[in-house]
């Protein structure tokens, strides 16, 4: 008997232990899940918000692997996945992220806790991509941010082999409620900041356009602002090319803006495209792979934005398209961060209208100009030459000695074609001014003047020859390219303090040369936009040379044929 109430005893004192062991376990795991909430709801910054939600669900649970995807604006896929567990390395062998199918898409398409003994056995179960970790236990949680679900924790592989069971359900379904919170908090914050971000970007671009600022450094700048604050890796402004179906990139700003400037978008099945012939903004979750696609590899979620003066303008009156994408896995765009670029839009939109209004009033003072000289050539010019020679034609009839009339006739003859070129040289300047277009010599002063923004001071220039009248249309065009991609080399890579720029027009040919006192031209550097210019100047039987003066710096030596 004194065995069997000692036995009983050592029974009643094991099953206390065990009662206060599981006391102390759920205290201490609700003191654990006490800090996990006050820990996520103190950060403001949603990133670090998401990476605290991640590491905390794993730590309740005590799951070897946890993930937390971010549903899309589609709210099919997913935008985003943190992962906790794996390292940068077995990230980088399995690939892309996971988009939302199978086990995580069940989750997406039905927003509850679901628990699973093995995740092969269910029927939505998708299988793992190479190079992917085994796992088997799972515990997925949504996470809602004002009964919208934001997006689901997905928990793997409980440590010591066991299940997840309903302790651990009911714990990370209390960490969601407080993630949902803490999300809701950041992206509240986060808002805030980005509209006082993009009040004052407003400010600064409206200040830049009242100081009568190049067309050129207010599209900079505006590009430069709206990738800033939405994060973005890539910013690009298209226009139209006349009479084309094709957008042209003028303006390329961050990551592989050299080889994105000057190329050409065409209008059908590009997103950029889409947005011009819309007049409507569109987005993509991943720029590469969407449709409609654009040829800019490594980038994913992006929006295209057209560049109206006013919302809701016919696809007509839309003055190019402003373009902006992060790298692929970023976050995607939502409609809060690109809700404002339709104000941004409307102020690059603006500049484009600035810059025309100015081409116009150039053009205008120009063709005065014209008109002027051609009214003085043929009012006193013209008169004065007829005069004079109908005085050495009749003095020619006094003069006795035969050659000595002969030379006043002779010059009387050279007046006579000096009459005619001047007639010719006024129609010239009248013909012109019919065809109302800039010629070349005011288009090269006009993109000298506009460098200056980028370069930081202005170039010098110079000009010879009958540039308007001897240099046909076609090969103008290809003039102000090279000379755009000279005066943009020497901006991005020079580091020069003075860029020299001359223009001659003579013998046939036309002769650009740029020269600064820069560090020269690099043996190893890219070279794309110098092959295409060389490319250029062969089809026009001309050439491209490039020189290092004694002093440094580099000479580029451009040359086509005109006749």
């Amino acid at each position: 008997m004194p065995h069997l109430r000692q036995l009983r005893m050592d029974q009643l004192l094991d099953e206390l232990q065990t009662r206060i062991d599981s006391a102390r376990g759920t205290r201490d795991r609700v003191h654990s899940l006490l800090d996990a909430v006050l820990s996520v709801g103190r950060q403001l910054d949603l990133a670090q918000v998401l990476r605290e939600i991640t590491e905390a669900a794993a730590h309740l649970v005590d799951a070897r692997y946890a993930a937390l995807g971010v549903i899309g604006p589609d709210g099919e896929r997913l935008s985003q996945f943190l992962t906790i567990g794996l390292d940068d390395e077995q990230t980088a062998r399995i690939g892309h992220p996971p988009e939302g199918h199978g086990i995580l898409g069940e989750l997406i398409r039905h927003p509850e806790p679901l628990r699973l003994t093995e995740l092969g056995d269910h029927p939505s179960s998708y299988g793992f991509p190479p190079n992917h970790p085994p796992m088997h236990t799972f515990l997925g949680v949504p996470i809602r941010v004002r009964d919208e679900v934001f997006g689901n924790l997905y928990l793997t592989d409980k440590k010591g082999g066991a299940d997840f069971d309903e302790d651990d359900e009911a714990v990370l379904t209390t960490l969601s409620v407080a993630a949902g919170v803490a999300v809701d908090n950041a992206r509240l914050y986060e808002a805030s900041q980005r509209q006082q971000r993009w009040t004052q970007a407003g400010a600064e671009i409206t200040r830049s356009l009242l100081s009568g600022s190049t067309r050129a450094h207010v599209l900079e700048l505006i590009a430069d602002r709206a990738r800033e604050i939405l994060g973005a890796d890539l910013a690009d402004v298209s226009v139209r090319v006349p009479e084309r179906e094709e957008l042209v990139v003028e303006l390329a700003t961050g990551a592989g803006a050299d080889e994105r400037h000057g190329s050409t978008v065409p209008l059908d099945g590009t997103l950029p495209g889409h947005a011009y012939r819309t007049g409507e903004p569109a987005t993509c979750v991943d720029l590469a792979r969407d449709e409609p696609p654009y040829a800019a590899e490594g980038f994913g979620p992006a929006v295209a934005v057209p560049l109206g003066i006013e919302s809701g303008e016919t696809p007509a009156s839309v003055k190019g398209v402003l373009l902006l994408a992060r790298r692929s896995g970023a976050p995607a765009l939502t409609r809060e961060e690109t809700s404002p670029l339709g104000g941004f839009a409307g102020q690059a939109a603006l500049a484009l209208e600035l810059a025309e209004r100015r081409r116009d009033a150039e053009q205008l003072a120009l063709l005065e100009d014209r008109d002027r000289i051609a009214r003085d050539l043929h009012d006193l010019a013209i008169q004065r030459l007829f005069a004079t020679g109908m005085t050495l034609q009749g003095a020619s009839r006094t003069i006795e000695e035969p050659a000595a009339a002969e030379r006043v006739l002779r010059a009387v003859g050279d007046l006579d074609e000096t009459i005619k070129i001047i007639r010719s040289t006024i129609f010239g300047l009248r013909a012109a001014e019919q065809e109302a277009g800039p010629g070349l010599r005011s288009r090269v002063v006009r993109a000298v003047e506009e460098s200056a923004a980028v370069l930081g001071f202005p170039p010098r220039l110079s000009m010879e020859g009958l540039l308007d009248t001897d240099v046909p249309a076609d090969v103008a065009q290809h003039v102000l390219a090279a000379l755009g991609e000279a005066l943009s080399n020497a901006a991005r890579h020079a580091e020069a303090d003075r860029v020299e720029v001359t223009l001659q027009a003579a013998a046939g040919r036309v002769v650009l040369t740029v020269t600064d006192d820069g560090v020269g031209i690099p043996e190893d550097g890219r070279r794309s936009g110098l092959e295409n210019l060389a490319a250029r100047a062969r089809k026009l039987g001309g050439s491209l040379e490039l020189g290092r003066p004694e002093g440094g710096g580099s000479t580029l030596v451009w040359t086509a044929r005109t006749d």
